[in-house]
């Protein structure tokens, strides 16, 4: 059996907003992991390129905007790559054999408190949101932020505003007390798009078991992720000791809200084995000795496709 893939993260834009010359098309890319050519390889129905800017740059839209031309120019530009902005985009995609391409932004500190900002970005594509990266910023505190605060007032409204739109909220780099503000104030289930298990590898960046509960009892999606220091502490990590956040997501019940969240492009490291998309057959071989083809096939592509068809705007 053919397995397809969704995957929930990579930084592509981030390392193309750096250098412009970089190109998405190359087939084999010693400067991205994700091409056109390894997501057609990997069989991609899905891929999300997240709106992350560098630190080291301007805070504001400019830069967050240059990202998105940058996905219409470099990403959007190749005959597969379809941009997904409604159910009906991606059952579409799904249909016509394409490659369903989400726009996510990482970190709202660019949107300078401003609303209309926000709506911008949604006439212009974006359809889901990470209200923090590891900093604090005007909406909410970030897992690596001292104080561990969790949403303002503004992120409260933010959080409402995108609700109503249909932005999905994703927690991969909120702290845990803004996650629980969020299950509170959130009317939508929402996503960690590429965060593991924390029991399995303790590292703030991953969920809490009580955290993982709480996503599977909204039907919100944790999106396993190939980062070696959120995989296991010990490096170099390895395939089997992502299997072990896999099989930790199962036995908290989470086999339906299960998928995949690589972080392809936006680590210099890798798990032994899974350095881009080519390489994710290798994680499907293993996921075969262990599981039957149907809870794969959930794993791989089917659990994300389905959170989408329920909560993207129709």
């Amino acid at each position: 059996m053919t397995y397809k893939i969704a995957d929930f993260h990579c930084d592509v834009l981030s390392k193309m907003l750096v250098d412009d010359s970089i190109d998405f098309g190359q087939a084999d890319s010693d400067r991205l992991d994700v091409t056109y050519a390894r997501l057609i390889k990997a069989q991609a129905v899905l891929q999300t390129f997240a709106i992350y800017i560098p630190e080291q740059m301007e805070l504001g839209m400019r830069p967050i905007l240059r990202s998105i031309d940058l996905f219409y120019r470099k990403v959007l530009n190749y005959p597969r790559m379809k941009l997904v902005r409604s159910a009906g985009d991606l059952e579409l995609s799904l249909q016509h054999g394409q490659i369903g391409a989400l726009l996510s932004l990482e970190g709202v500190g660019g949107l300078m408190e401003d609303l209309t900002n926000l709506r911008i970005l949604f006439y212009l594509g974006v359809r889901a949101l990470g209200l923090t990266w590891n900093h604090a910023n005007w909406a909410a505190d970030g897992v690596m932020e001292p104080r561990q605060g969790g949403l303002t007032r503004k992120g409260r409204s933010l959080v409402r505003n995108c609700n109503e739109m249909g932005i999905l909220l994703d927690v991969s780099h909120l702290t845990d007390r803004g996650f629980w503000e969020l299950v509170d104030e959130s009317e939508a289930p929402f996503i960690a798009s590429h965060s593991n298990a924390r029991s399995i590898c303790d590292h703030p960046r991953n969920l809490t078991d009580e955290q993982i509960r709480a996503i599977i009892a909204m039907d919100g999606r944790i999106g396993i992720t190939f980062v070696p220091w959120f995989v296991n502490k010990p490096q170099p990590a390895v395939i089997d000791d992502v299997l072990r956040h896999v099989e930790h997501v199962c036995a908290l019940g989470g086999e339906q809200q299960l998928m995949l969240g690589s972080d392809y492009d936006g680590i210099d490291r890798h798990v032994v084995g899974l350095s881009h998309p080519g390489e994710n057959v290798n994680l499907i071989e293993a996921l075969q000795k262990h599981y039957n083809e149907t809870l794969v096939a959930s794993f791989t592509y089917q659990n994300a496709v389905r959170f989408l068809k329920t909560n993207l705007p129709r």
